[in-house]
């Protein structure tokens, strides 16, 4: 059985951080969001001059039963085509990792397709996709704990060649159907704020999705752990981010956060492990109707609202300039003594 320890960060270096940040060439407090995320980054990294290094945006796609029931707009088979637009280049989070210096890492962690692994997709595959979820459990446990087992060898791969910033991205026809019910028990918000469009449903089509999942939903009996609900509901490629981001928050690492999904998946990893939200920054607010309601229960506060809600990690990587600002800011600000500027406050 896969075991996590994550452990928060030592505190003991905090004064120092605070007192560097404070004695920059600015008034106290004046950088805002850059002061408290410089702050976040140099308690990960444990050092007054954090570095990013060798970003990847790892990438996890699976397919769904749930989605018999009707509840995307999208059908099955963009999971596999859009994995297949990744490979080529052609997708919107390709052009983001370029621009922003991301290694890209495609994994299948179980598509229902026969896909070309030879051109560069990692095969992590736990099945052809979940089971419906309407009629039973989605994953077994051991499926569950396969899917953390290897989300987390992914990012020891990352980690081992020099990456200290993951964000991890999802494709799956599906998945923000399992998102919300996640949502639902882990937050007890009611199910029908945990629901919207997805990949944009009109009005009828959402209120077909809602009576399928709160009928997946009364149909429970498990144990109400952590573990059961996210084999009961969950995605493989959820799950694999969930193990990922455990791992990453064990290695010091940078988590990068993305939309309503890897919201979800940050928040059932924190119901095994509340350390690992000090590791992880907000990437964006979505335009997906529950990710508001689930980032203010996290008490989070995302770098961006773009309105975006494409997924695969996109706002996460759009997010990353904002971190290099912050860490430019500690390493590259002069103090006050140094500067022979009048401390005035």
């Amino acid at each position: 059985m896969m075991h996590f320890s994550p452990q928060h960060p030592d505190e003991r270096i905090r004064p120092l951080l605070r007192e560097k940040i404070d004695n920059l060439t600015k008034p106290k407090g004046s950088l805002g969001r850059l002061e408290d995320l410089a702050l976040q980054i140099g308690m990960t990294q444990q050092t007054l001059s954090p570095e990013l290094k060798k970003p990847c945006n790892i990438l996890f796609a699976a397919d769904h039963g749930i989605v018999e029931e009707g509840v995307s707009l999208s059908p099955k088979e963009i999971t596999w085509q859009q994995l297949s637009n990744f490979l080529h280049g052609g997708a919107g989070i390709n052009f983001l990792c370029r621009q922003h210096g991301f290694h890209l890492l495609l994994a299948d962690s179980g598509v229902d397709y026969d896909l070309p692994y030879e051109q560069g997709i990692r095969n992590l595959s736990v099945g052809k996709g979940t089971r419906n979820f309407l009629k039973e459990a989605a994953m077994s446990p051991e499926e569950c704990q396969l899917c953390l087992e290897r989300g987390a060898s992914l990012v020891d791969e990352v980690f081992e060649s020099g990456c200290n910033v993951v964000s991890f991205g999802e494709m799956g026809i599906g998945n923000t159907s399992a998102s919300s019910v996640w949502m639902h028990f882990f937050t007890r918000i009611p199910l029908e704020q945990c629901v919207g469009a997805g990949s944009g449903l009109n009005a009828a089509g959402v209120s077909h999705k809602l009576d399928i999942l709160k009928r997946a939903v009364a149909r429970y009996n498990g144990n109400g752990e952590p573990l059961d609900i996210m084999a009961e509901y969950g995605g493989f490629e959820m799950v694999m981010a969930a193990g990922g981001m455990l791992r990453a928050a064990e290695r010091n690492m940078i988590i990068l956060v993305d939309g309503f999904i890897m919201t979800n998946c940050i928040l059932a990893a924190s119901r095994l492990h509340p350390e690992v939200l000090d590791y992880a920054v907000f990437g964006h607010q979505g335009d997906e109707s529950g990710h508001k309601l689930v980032l203010d229960w996290l008490q989070a506060r995302p770098l961006l609202n773009l309105g975006l809600r494409l997924g695969e990690g996109s706002g996460a990587v759009c997010a990353y300039p904002i971190l290099e600002s912050a860490v430019r800011m500690l390493n590259e600000m002069d103090n006050f003594a140094h500067a022979s500027i009048t401390k005035y406050f």
